[in-house]
């Protein structure tokens, strides 16, 4: 096909207003099964990508996101179809046509050397490691290593094989269910049934060794290097308490299985994923001088992953409710309670510049402090307004009636209404939308 070719007439992008050159319009995904070969000195991945789709509407064309890598062959239920792959995007053109409402398979057969995609916050997606590799797709570097739509809103079950050299352990989002030996080679086979973004889909690939974190409940594991197992016993002891903390304060664990993954390498910030959370050898001192990052990890199982925002512009309602949680955890455990981080927290963001709007904070602005901790205060701030019981009661309606679903900041407002009992309309107002930062309620 012509790589310079343009977007086949018909296909429709995103609506997406941060990244529109992100996601697909015309279809949703229902499940992606990915069969993944790594060769980790040589950075080369070769994959079979199956994807099971509904149309929304007649598919004469339609487009997934796929990073640089040579594609020879793409199938739309069994059959070869014409496409082209320039600039991100993998035009696919059935030979037959796809009725709207039709369920639909498309196989892609790819390979290259994965490398991540630039972006405003540094290189997000497939990433080598000193000895491995790793994958940090928030916002956008799902495309990185699989072919997919990549929208925040388009959720879908995944099964992933990965097969890699002996030595080394393999860590995805999902429950383990399979693993097989080869001459000099593994395969590990994870799934994951719930709805699940493109972003928070993730490979770890290391020398891991594998550490319990609690026993009862949830599985709880992490894969630690060798060397950090001692420190890492001692950072993530309290996991247990921390999951059994967060349970009581927003439900039931959204997941069937949790585990944490400490590189060999310093990262600059952890990373969450679809059950999962990823923290740099940095981040493990045998002192839990990173604890707080640890709770706020967990919590985006229930804020981002199980209840996973519509689109970008809503990114509050996972990094607010994350640092809350931060600050919950401090006040359960002993530590300062959350109206004294409150405090602290208001007095700082109050001598930074007022010109974030915290419900729509633009895409340069996606990953400011203030979308965290002003986010954290408006939660803080609505506490104090409707009370404790209401306030508590509020966030398991909302990780409930929402569980595995899309969100958006005018639905968990207009709920904040109903267990408020009161119109609180001007409130979210000043909150939210304005740009000026409140006083805490008093």
């Amino acid at each position: 096909m012509d790589p310079k070719a343009g977007p086949p007439a018909g296909a429709r992008r995103s609506a997406d207003p941060y990244f529109p050159e992100h996601g697909n319009g015309g279809y949703r995904v229902e499940h992606y099964d990915l069969d993944l070969a790594y060769k980790v000195r040589s950075n080369r991945l070769s994959g079979r990508a199956t994807l099971t789709a509904v149309a929304g509407q007649p598919l004469g064309r339609f487009s997934l996101d796929l990073g640089a890598f040579t594609v020879p062959r793409v199938s739309v239920d069994g059959r070869p179809a014409r496409f082209s792959h320039h600039g991100g995007k993998l035009h696919v053109t059935p030979a037959r046509p796809v009725a709207s409402g039709a369920s639909f398979v498309v196989e892609v057969r790819y390979g290259g050397n994965p490398r991540p995609i630039d972006s405003p916050w540094g290189d997000i997606g497939w990433d080598e490691l000193t000895d491995g590799a790793l994958v940090a797709a928030q916002p956008i570097g799902a495309p990185s290593w699989f072919p997919c739509n990549d929208h925040p809103a388009d959720k879908a079950a995944y099964r992933i094989a990965v097969t890699t050299e002996a030595p080394y352990t393999v860590l995805a989002t999902g429950v383990p269910t399979g693993r097989r030996r080869s001459a000099g080679s593994r395969t590990w086979i994870f799934e994951r049934p719930e709805p699940t973004a493109t972003y928070l889909v993730s490979v770890q690939i290391g020398r891991y060794d594998q550490l319990e974190l609690a026993r009862g409940g949830v599985p709880q594991t992490a894969g630690v290097p060798a060397r950090l197992r001692k420190n890492a016993a001692r950072d993530l002891g309290r996991h247990g308490q921390i999951m059994t903390t967060c349970e009581a304060f927003f439900g039931p664990y959204p997941f069937g299985y949790y585990v944490v993954v400490v590189t060999d390498d310093d990262l600059d910030d952890p990373i969450e994923a679809q059950g999962m959370s990823i923290f740099g050898a940095n981040h493990i001192d045998g002192r839990r001088t990173h604890e707080r990052l640890v709770v706020h990890e967990l919590a985006h199982q229930w804020f981002g992953n199980s209840l996973t925002i519509a689109d970008w512009r809503h990114i509050w309602l996972n990094e607010g409710f994350a640092t809350y949680a931060e600050w919950l955890w401090s006040e359960a455990s002993g530590g300062p309670a959350a109206q004294a981080h409150a405090r602290e927290w208001h007095a700082v963001v109050a001598g930074l510049p007022a010109d974030l709007v915290l419900a729509d904070p633009g895409v340069e602005r996606l990953f400011d402090q203030r979308v965290y901790k002003r986010g954290a205060l408006a939660l803080h701030a609505l506490r104090l307004r409707i009370g404790d019981q209401r306030f508590f009661a509020l966030l398991r309606t909302w990780t409930t009636q929402h569980r595995h679903g899309s969100v958006t900041t005018e639905q968990f407002t207009a709920l904040a209404g109903v267990h408020a009992g009161a119109d609180l309309s001007a409130f979210f107002s000043e909150w939210l939308y304005g740009e000026a930062l409140p006083d805490l309620p008093r």
